[in-house]
């Protein structure tokens, strides 16, 4: 048996390295015999599936292993950095080498996955006499398939050059067989299109059995298939002029990336999305919605509960999740330090920027040179003053002010004299962001973050144990999250969800044929309307809203998408990042960041008081350069491979 499990071992592991190889052959099985039991039994069989799922990252675990904290939205305190698990701040300070560890480990995980999967593939069998009849034999290898293309997936989009093979190779075969180079990158999108696109022909869409929830589905690999061919077919990867990209090739001289541009390739995006959408909407997916009493959208409730409701609660809005996920560390980073919790889990000023104004229109344009914010002053947005009466919306949501009640049909979002920059933002702002002064209903009392209050920043002790920005993250923490008795309910681990799926189509659509504007304004509105801000048009909106002109052209169009990307999806796994580098928009990542005073102690935005709070500070200088459209490859796999070739730039 031993020789058996060194075969697929040395086959799988030998692409990448082989640094997991001695602790599995320590706990490999020695004789045939335990094979056998293992597929020979109907629990076994499906603990040994259950593994492989395993290695799906947990989008939570504390935001999958810091990826989403090199983005722009996330904002931890500079003062973990004493604590190994926060080295992303050292990263994006531009501390980052091929020496470097990365916690999220995917070089050295997935082809563990990946070799188990194979294995299964290999060894899997109806057993009728324990109720496992070809049928799930079928589906269980559909599933193998799926998460061995969701891994390589997930390699060649964080590391682009990956040694890619699409079967075993014998122990006996030569070395140059087993420690293989890369293969460029088209050729890996290519077959991993054919396969999603396969293994989703066999898959069902959804389950009924409650414990088969979070296992592959048609849906979850046509997603993975959508998002993927939208990366392949942006300006990163699709005709980078970058003479290092041209210069870039694998041990056998081929390159890796094309560096012609081809338009056909947003093509393959646009249907790839439209397989997606008439898979999932044909299915009963759509978009999560909860209604006030007069039957109109409440984007508060709604765009809230999106992140807490499960599938089997009405969410159909998920596309694919990771149900067992390690949310507890995420929450009590995001609770203020008064209310028990670590406080130091925030978001940056520049994300705050980015939320319109409840009528539509973006707040901040951009930025001077010397950092001082655009304003659109057709938005109504103000950096200057408090308000003197309560913003009350139409809503349920009962997080915005003490008076807040379900059974009201309005409810005060902001209390009056609340900065202004924080009043008559839309929906997503309130639900996303927890500012200086806003209610915390858990602790029935407004938070403070001035310097040395209850929240703030202190003079000494837990440095770390508050908001570096002046903010704290409140998106995707549940509200009924309570530390001091710790109360964390559970919440699923969404990985896509259908209003990406729509933003994905309008974006490709508006690249591939920018001409089907009514086309590309329809996906674009439905995450518009659910959001409770006036979509793109004229006449009113089905939300009762006036409509605000429609971009004029591709260009402006392009703006539009990437604008609704950056406030739908802030602060969620894996998608703002990625949308930076297949952009190819690094310099957004090496600049000044910005917060509030947190050194502030008095309610003031006067900019010439040094000891204001309400006035933009300068938090952090990151440092991340074209290098960083990749992950490097760790020096340790080049020294065991010499056929690995290290990204270009690092």
């Amino acid at each position: 048996m031993k020789h058996t499990i060194v075969r697929y071992t040395l086959a799988i592991i030998g692409l990448f390295s082989v640094t997991s190889c001695t602790d599995y052959l320590d706990n490999a099985p020695d004789d045939i015999l335990t094979l056998d039991m293992v597929f020979n039994s109907k629990n076994r069989t499906e603990e040994w599936l259950a593994g492989i799922y395993d290695g799906i990252p947990d989008p939570y675990t504390p935001m999958m292993r810091n990826y989403d904290a090199y983005a722009d939205d996330f904002s931890p305190s500079q003062d973990w950095r004493a604590f190994s698990d926060w080295d992303c701040i050292d990263k994006i300070l531009g501390n980052w080498t091929p020496q470097s560890e990365w916690k999220g480990n995917f070089w050295s995980d997935f082809p563990v996955r990946i070799r188990e999967a194979y294995i299964f593939l290999d060894n899997v069998k109806a057993l009728p006499e324990q109720e496992v009849y070809q049928a799930d034999v079928d589906n269980m290898k559909a599933e193998a398939r799926f998460l061995i293309a969701y891994y390589y997936y997930l390699l060649v989009n964080t590391y682009g050059a990956i040694p890619f093979q699409t079967s075993l190779v014998d122990m006996n075969d030569p070395i140059d067989k087993i420690l293989i180079g890369q293969t460029p990158y088209d050729q890996i999108i290519d077959w991993l299109d054919k396969e999603f696109k396969a293994v989703s022909e066999l898959l069902p869409p959804s389950y009924t059995e409650e414990r088969k929830y979070g296992r592959a589905t048609s849906v979850m690999a046509l997603a993975i298939r959508a998002r993927m061919l939208l990366f392949a077919a942006s300006p990163l990867v699709n005709g980078n002029d970058d003479p290092d990209y041209a210069a870039y090739t694998n041990n056998k001289g081929e390159a890796i990336f094309n560096s012609t541009y081809d338009p056909k390739k947003w093509e393959r995006a646009v249907n790839a999305c439209k397989d997606l959408l008439t898979e999932a909407e044909g299915n009963g997916y759509a978009l999560y919605k909860e209604y006030n009493g007069d039957g109109s959208i409440d984007p508060f409730m709604s765009y809230s509960n999106m992140c807490y409701k499960e599938f089997n609660q009405g969410n159909k809005e998920i596309l694919f999740a990771r149900p067992d996920v390690s949310y507890d560390l995420y929450s009590q980073h995001s609770v203020p330090r008064g209310s028990r919790g670590q406080g130091g889990l925030g978001v940056t000023q520049e994300l705050v920027d980015a939320f319109f104004m409840s009528n539509g229109l973006p707040a901040i344009t951009g930025y001077e040179p010397n950092g001082e914010p655009i304003i659109n002053k057709a938005s109504g947005y103000n950096e200057s003053g408090f308000s003197t009466q309560p913003d009350v919306r139409k809503t349920k949501w009962i997080e915005g002010d003490k008076d807040a009640k379900e059974s009201n049909t309005e409810n005060t979002i902001a209390p009056a004299g609340t900065f202004n920059m924080y009043v008559n933002r839309e929906p997503r702002f309130y639900v996303s962001v927890l500012y200086n002064g806003a209610w915390y209903r858990q602790s029935s009392r407004y938070v403070d973050f001035y310097y040395e209050g209850e929240d703030g920043r202190p003079a000494s002790g837990s440095l770390w144990d508050a908001p570096q920005t002046g903010y704290l993250l409140r998106k995707r923490v549940h509200p009924e999250t309570n530390i001091l008795n710790y109360s964390i309910p559970y919440r699923p681990g969404i990985i896509c969800r259908l209003a990406e799926a729509y933003l994905n189509y309008a974006e490709a659509l508006n690249e591939w044929a920018p001409e089907q504007t009514d086309e590309i304004l329809k996906y674009v509105n439905l995450v518009r309307e659910r959001a409770g801000i006036p979509q793109y048009g004229t006449g009113k909106d089905s939300n009762g809203l006036d409509k605000i002109p429609a971009p004029a052209d591709q260009t402006a169009m392009r703006e539009a998408i990437r604008r609704e990307r950056r406030v739908e999806f802030n602060c969620e796994y894996a998608i703002r990042f990625d949308d930076i580098r297949r952009w190819k928009q690094i310099d957004i990542l090496r600049c000044d960041f910005y917060g509030m005073n947190k050194f502030g102690t008095e309610k003031s935005c006067d900019k010439n008081n040094e000891n204001a709070y309400f006035k933009r500070r300068v938090e952090i200088t990151r440092a991340f350069s074209e290098k960083n459209y990749w992950f490097p490859i760790h020096q340790n796999q080049l020294d065991k491979n010499p056929n690995l070739r290290q990204l270009p730039k690092w």
